[in-house]
């Protein structure tokens, strides 16, 4: 006799409670012998269902075959059918409580059919042997406060595509395909993580995987659970950390996922001004409701904890914590105290992010927040959200009206690159340029810059090593790296060939070499929350759009001074102020990485309010960066 899968009276109370950290063991389709007979164990959640029922390949989609029953009054439906194999496919065909014939896929699948196709597909969890072992051991000590965290965003299907045939329309990588290739390349480039786009299963294309119906399933694009589980073993292998785009905020109206779902407003609120988002057409999750909140911090863990994901990138959490977010008066329902703040999102926060972080030291959660919202980072027993990390929006917008600006009008918004500073510390930052700047006729990295062909290329360079030195973690899209020409599109792979002409070439060689220099100098991550380890040398040379400032390292060895110019014009005769009368070795300069760095040594010779200086010939777009 196998163990009897059953929805208990304790699994019950912990659902009903929101409470249940691994509901998806037992809500799904679960292979299970039951009687000596081997088959799968089917439950589901359809609280005001008047009758539920499986169909799929092994009953002929019959809807009278295989009826569910009824658990205690939370509503649970459960089954076992003997016979159901591994492979096929299924849904629940459910009588809603208006008598409505639905035909809904399993939001707890692990696999789903494989798009414009909508059922569930079976699939056992618990087979995969994992081979990370000193990974996931190394990763409870990993610290995001000091460590060095560069990260890669990749959209799979879109980064690199077999030639698009007749048999193979979409030309995409399987997980395992895209396991090596993306691991030497992120391994050559020095970016310590990736963090994937669009895994969750998802019907279309163009959301790039942010309208999810599938939350327990990795999209089948690309493969099999197991096939995903193996890409993320293998990328932590490489000493690859793995991050996901998670999306709680809202999902799709598509007739076969969670909308609506027996009937009624089960995963969403019923009322429209709480549950709609007018301008992305999708539906609002009710936080309110535990057995909602469960789904989805549960469906948190199961990244983390079943498929060893390192973090997860929350979307869009300013649209949960806005009850006004994106509407008009009269289109949304205050809180009980008169205020716009959704408070049930709010509680949902700090209680995924203590669970989440509390159960996986050295995991971390990521805010992709982008308003002024106090304390996201914050710890929650001090009223925080509980976020390891954030997006740094503001410093992302300030920074591109900057870089876009011909050279000769930057000295008129010098202010744009130094004001992130006066909040700096307010939140634990990533500082990012992700996807979202290369698409809807933004321009790519490249193209937003001033200039001819090849000053765009020097000022992205300058660009990026003024991001590399301002204190936070950091992020790029793919292509940027290399000065992809033109926008991102997800039905094409990136333009690889451009890697043929010596500017693309060059430029990503630089790029690796700011990250090989970033990981290497404790100075650049390791107090990127500590006030006193950042000081401006000149905050105020606007006249010259010359930036200069000093990162000190935690334990005062190989502090690092940075300088770059963000104009064509060469100042050789440049002197910079230091804090001490020593030697100064330039380790970068416009050209990359130095072997034999040239030593400066400072002299009494009063600069930018400080005693010692020395004298450094500043390239055109120049930069330097010193170690002392």
């Amino acid at each position: 006799m196998g163990k009897k899968l059953q929805f208990t009276e304790l699994d019950q109370y912990l659902f009903g409670q929101g409470t249940h950290y691994d509901i998806y063991r037992k809500l799904g389709a679960h292979p299970d012998t039951q009687n000596r007979k081997k088959g799968v164990y089917f439950a589901v959640w359809a609280p005001n269902a008047q009758a539920v029922s499986v169909i799929g390949e092994f009953n002929g989609w019959n809807n009278e075959k295989n009826p569910m029953k009824k658990v205690g009054t939370i509503g649970v439906y459960e089954t076992f059918i003997p016979g159901a194999k591994i492979g096929q496919l299924y849904k629940f065909y459910i009588t809603g409580a208006h008598g409505e014939e639905l035909y809904k896929a399993d939001p707890y699948a692990n696999e789903a059919e494989l798009r414009p196709g909508t059922a569930s597909r079976i699939t056992d969890i618990t087979n995969y042997k994992w081979k990370d072992v000193t990974w996931m051991k190394n990763r409870e000590n990993f610290d995001p406060d000091t460590s060095a965290m560069s990260i890669y965003e990749v959209h799979p299907g879109s980064w690199m595509k077999h030639p698009q045939t007749e048999q193979d329309e979409d030309g995409f990588y399987s997980y395992r395909e895209l396991a090596p290739k993306l691991a030497q390349y992120v391994k050559k480039m020095g970016y310590t993580h990736v963090e994937l786009m669009g895994i969750a299963e998802h019907p279309f294309d163009g959301s790039w995987g942010y309208q999810v119906t599938g939350y327990y399933a990795p999209t089948s694009r690309y493969g099999t659970p197991q096939d995903f589980k193996y890409l993320v073993d293998y990328l932590h292998r490489q000493k690859i950390g793995v991050i996901l785009d998670w999306v709680p905020a809202h999902f799709p109206k598509d007739a076969h996922g969670l909308v609506n779902f027996d009937g009624t407003a089960v995963y969403e609120h019923a009322d429209p001004r709480q549950g709609e988002h007018p301008d992305w057409g999708t539906k609002i999750y009710n936080y309110g409701r535990p057995e909602v909140k469960n789904f989805l911090i549960a469906n948190a863990l199961y990244w983390v904890e079943e498929c060893h994901v390192d973090g997860l990138r929350v979307d869009a959490v300013a649209s949960m914590l806005y009850l006004d977010y994106g509407k008009k008066d009269g289109e949304w329902v205050a809180n009980k105290f008169g205020g716009n703040k959704n408070l049930e999102a709010i509680e949902f926060f700090k209680h995924l992010n203590t669970v989440v972080l509390g159960r996986n030291h050295g995991t971390v959660m990521i805010a992709e927040e982008s308003t002024a919202w106090p304390m996201v980072t914050g710890k929650a027993e001090d009223d925080g959200l509980g976020f390891s990390l954030k997006w740094n929006m503001g410093w992302m917008n300030d920074f591109l009206e900057y870089m876009k600006l011909d050279p000769y009008f930057r000295k008129f918004n010098h202010n744009k690159m130094t004001f992130s500073m006066t909040y700096a510390y307010s939140e634990k930052y990533v500082l990012v340029l992700s996807h979202d700047e290369v698409v809807h006729l933004k321009c790519s990295m490249l193209e937003k810059m001033p200039g001819e062909l090849d000053d765009k290329f020097k000022n992205l360079k300058a660009g990026y090593t003024f991001m590399f030195g301002h204190p936070g973690k950091k992020l790029l899209f793919m292509g940027q790296d290399f000065g992809q020409l033109r926008e991102w599109s997800e039905a094409r792979e990136l333009d690889w060939y451009l890697l043929g002409e010596e500017n693309h070439q060059k430029l990503q060689q630089y790029v690796s070499d700011l990250l090989h220099l970033y990981k290497k100098y404790p100075a650049l991550y390791g107090s990127d929350n500590d006030p006193s380890a950042f000081e401006w040398i000149n905050a105020n040379d606007g006249d010259r759009s010359i930036f200069s400032f000093i990162r000190k390292s935690p334990t005062g060895r190989n502090n690092i001074l940075v300088v770059c110019n963000f104009t064509p014009v060469a100042r050789p005769d440049y002197r910079v102020g230091v804090p001490k009368k020593k030697q100064y070795k330039l380790v970068l300069n416009e050209q990359g990485l130095l072997e034999k760095g040239k030593a400066f040594k400072a002299e009494k010779k009063n600069c930018d309010n400080r005693e010692f200086s020395f004298a450094y010939p500043l390239e055109p777009y120049g930069i330097g960066v010193f170690t002392y």
